[in-house]
């Protein structure tokens, strides 16, 4: 019933750039944290950088200056801006959506299904 579906992953050179999108759909009553996370081959899936509902954001010191994060509430969407890519952050990026279904407190994590981004040097 809750859908997130990921757009913008790609190849690209060193030094560039790409934006993530993602929209949440479905049965939601609230969208409150957002966020992406990454995965590179040999490694467990790590925290890119989240945003709550506030628009309050962290980031992994990796990424720190490079990317930014941002959504639009009124749309439930997040998007990535990927600036000054690096080969190290060749991975599968997955957006996550922390979602209140109904009225109550219940909060249930939604995942996206992944979108390949690969930086050459």
């Amino acid at each position: 019933q809750v859908q997130l579906v990921e757009s913008g992953g790609g190849l690209v050179q060193a030094g560039g750039s790409l934006r993530l999108s993602c929209t949440a759909s479905g049965s939601i009553f609230r969208v409150n944290a957002m966020g992406w996370y990454r995965q590179a081959p040999g490694k467990q899936r790590e925290l890119v950088a989240t945003i709550t509902s506030g628009g309050s954001t962290n980031y992994a010191d990796s990424v720190k200056g490079r990317f930014t994060i941002s959504r639009d509430n009124a749309k439930n969407t997040v998007d990535l801006q990927m600036n000054n890519l690096k080969p190290e952050d060749t991975a599968v990026y997955y957006c996550n959506a922390r979602i209140n279904k109904d009225a109550t407190r219940t909060e249930f994590n939604y995942w996206g299904q992944g979108t390949q981004v690969t930086v050459s040097s």
